[in-house]
């Protein structure tokens, strides 16, 4: 039978990741190869790939036209990033085949490689949303004579690489609110938060060191805890469409009345999520970490930093000046103080005058010079523990005096030279 010569068709790229994933970014090169597997001799017209990447959204919502009819608006959008094509089969022709315009297959495996470059722009991660997709793909189609085509398809991931070692990404997030519980005439006292994170910028895997305050002067017991959220955020047809999911969370001990609770760097890990998509219009994937008090019976009291999910993770040269907090964790880790030592008070460092003389002595120069010269670190010492002059509104090296012919005063000459 015909159909059953084409046993397989499959595509295989060359470069993978860690995790045996074909993963890609701007500017790429995007290579591999199309294997066919044939039983016996197949005539084939063409073998085509095509690699498409395309950004969709689209949902429905009901609407009410009177009062007794419905109907279903949809909102849909679509943005294309890629468009490759090429035939690998089909351009050259051989005079001699008998069939005119027609590849034979032989039995047995076929390889056909291919490449392209992805292009040199703002590409938008490969994503998967509730409403809307980003999707990469390659296609394979053999044309046969008088048959349906065989089609084979495997997606490819993209990447728009974030670099979090940026100033806007390095600065600390950080804010403050306050709220008073009312039930009718009675009002309690405040409760207040207040909430830092060391940067704005984040990658999947690292934890993030949370510091906060909170202060209950209310008459319930609440509880402070920290969520980190994914926003996701659908455009089309000039309406937005938005969807919260929760990633990670955390909890704090309960607090009664008139106590507060501190975090010095609670942790919260971030699971492996998808990075940031910020410039797809149709598209948008945000990430904000919110730090709550739960008040039982009220609303909450929020605080949310914004956060961005990068690919580029921090480099050591620049976790220093990342924030305040940073700094302070990693004197913690290395066993350092985190307070710097008050400098040596001068009296406790001066050296008396036989002292100092005694380490001068030996130390000039010779004019011999075959001699051993004295160390300059003994200059060094010198200057360094030698105490600084005592304040005096005298001047210890007065100008002489200059004498005075006829009657007219010789006036001392201005030497300031902002005068």
């Amino acid at each position: 039978m015909v159909l059953a010569k084409v046993r397989a068709l499959g595509i295989y790229f060359d470069s993978l990741n860690e995790n045996n994933l074909p993963v890609f970014s701007g500017g790429d090169l995007v290579s591999g190869r199309v294997v066919v597997d044939v039983t016996g001799d197949v005539r084939v017209k063409r073998l085509d790939v095509t690699a498409r990447g395309v950004a969709k959204v689209r949902w429905t919502e009901s609407r009410n036209a009177a009062a007794n009819t419905a109907y279903s608006q949809n909102y849909n959008e679509e943005v294309e990033y890629l468009h490759h094509y090429d035939t690998l089969i089909g351009e050259e022709r051989d005079e001699d085949c008998p069939e005119e315009g027609l590849t034979v297959l032989h039995a047995g495996l076929h390889e056909f490689a291919f490449s392209f470059n992805l292009p040199q722009m703002a590409l938008a991660t490969s994503f998967e949303g509730k409403h809307g997709s980003v999707r990469y793909w390659m296609k394979a189609e053999l044309h046969r004579p008088w048959l349906l085509p065989v089609k084979a398809k495997k997606e490819f991931i993209v990447f728009e690489h974030i670099d979090i070692n940026t100033p806007v990404l390095l600065a600390p997030q950080a804010g403050t609110k306050e709220k008073t519980l009312c039930c009718w005439f009675c009002a309690s006292g405040p409760i207040s938060l207040s909430a830092k994170i060391e940067r704005k910028g984040y990658t999947p895997g690292e934890s993030i060191q949370i510091f906060a305050e909170v202060e209950n002067c209310s008459s319930r017991v609440v509880v402070p805890k920290a969520a980190l959220y994914q926003n996701q955020t659908f455009f089309a047809k000039g309406k937005g469409k938005q969807i919260q999911q929760l990633v990670s969370n955390l909890r704090g001990d309960p607090l009664p009345q008139g106590k507060s609770q501190s975090w010095e760097g609670k942790l919260l890990k971030i699971p492996p999520v998808s990075p940031s998509i910020l410039d797809c219009p149709i598209i948008k994937v945000e990430y904000a970490l919110v730090v709550y008090v739960d008040v039982p019976g009220g609303l909450n009291l929020s605080l949310s930093l914004p956060l961005v999910i990068g690919t580029i993770p921090l480099h050591a040269c620049t976790s220093r000046t990342s924030s305040i907090s940073s700094n302070c964790s990693t004197l913690n880790w290395l066993g350092l103080q985190e307070t710097p030592e008050a400098p040596p008070s001068y009296s406790d460092l001066s050296i008396s005058e036989s002292e100092r003389r005694d380490c001068l002595h030996g130390c000039g120069r010779p004019n011999d010079d075959s001699e051993e010269h004295g160390s300059l670190l003994t200059f060094i010492t010198e200057f360094r523990y030698r105490p600084p002059p005592l304040y005096s509104e005298v001047d210890p090296y007065p100008d002489p005096p200059v004498e005075v012919s006829g009657t007219a005063g010789v006036t001392r000459p201005d030497m300031c030279p902002s005068r």
